[in-house]
């Protein structure tokens, strides 16, 4: 049945435009194809030319509409043309996800102490994260229909103190939280929503260079309250969601999808397994 009601028409992003950035693997990759494969044109965006080709071809090999670009999200001429192509692509831009990130390692759980941080990368990180983010949603508002939809991928470590990754990845989520809530109130009287994914423990490329990477999944594991690390399609249903007309009355908010990260920190520590008793006598109650 087809009506106001139905999920053909909540979930509809038929002919809408949309850019993803950090598209080429993991999560953007899982939100580029969710909205492709819903009718969206979809384009692709990402700093990796080889993953971006790859990621390009799959979708297309599948009849979508989807082009792709390489750019650095730190490089505003670029993005800002980005931008100005994705808005002359057809019916122009529709959606944007600001997806693209990096991770700063390890964190102070694993010896990663304050005093340990490295300038250089802090900045990098930040300027990815953070700077990057703003490049990205400053020119595609800019450019954006009204009406439109902007997705700023966040962490649940921007959320909360996070032992398990590093000072500058944590430090630059949580910015990215406040940034995309202040231009969800200005952004506000267009009609344009901005919202912000949390995710909690992906098995994404994000940290695959990490020599510790081992150690460190082990860990995000035992910190979820599902006992285990997520698959990147499982973000396809929340990005959906907020990237269509289902998402008309939602802006400014944070929708965590984390297995439970969250509330696992919350959780009392499970009780030690009791010592063995002698088996009791009965008693006999009156």
């Amino acid at each position: 049945m087809t009506g106001p009601s139905s999920p053909s028409v909540l979930f509809d992003v038929r002919n809408k435009g949309a850019v993803v950035t950090g598209a080429a693997s993991g999560l953007g990759f899982a939100i580029a194809r969710v909205l492709a494969r819903n009718g969206a044109r979809v384009l692709l965006v990402d700093a990796v030319a080889e993953t971006l080709d790859d990621a390009t071809a799959e979708l297309a090999g599948e009849g979508l509409a989807v082009r792709s670009r390489l750019a650095d999200v730190r490089d505003r001429a670029v993005i800002t043309q980005v931008m100005t192509e994705a808005a002359e692509w057809d019916g122009g831009l529709d959606i944007l996800f600001a997806n693209a990130g990096i991770s700063s390692g390890l964190g102070r759980r694993f010896g990663n102490l304050v005093e340990d941080v490295d300038d250089q990368r802090w900045r990098d990180v930040l300027e990815v994260n953070l700077t990057g983010t703003l490049t990205t949603v400053r020119a595609g508002a800019a450019r954006m229909n009204d009406g439109g939809r902007i997705i700023v991928t966040s962490s649940v470590a921007g959320l909360a103190p996070d032992p398990l990754v590093g000072y500058a990845y944590s430090s630059s989520k949580a910015a990215v939280t406040l940034f995309a809530q202040n231009v969800a109130a200005e952004l506000a009287p267009r009609g344009i929503n901005v919202n912000v994914l949390a995710p909690g423990s992906f098995l994404t490329p994000i940290g695959a260079r990490n020599p510790d990477n081992g150690a460190m999944l082990a860990a995000l594991t035992a910190a979820t309250a599902s006992g285990r690390m997520a698959d990147p399609a499982e973000i396809e249903g929340t990005a959906l969601l907020l990237a269509s007309p289902a998402a008309s009355h939602i802006t400014g908010a944070v929708f965590v999808v984390d297995g439970g990260v969250l509330v696992a920190r919350h959780a009392p520590a499970p009780a030690a397994p009791a010592a063995a008793q002698p088996e009791a006598t009965p008693t006999a109650i009156t």
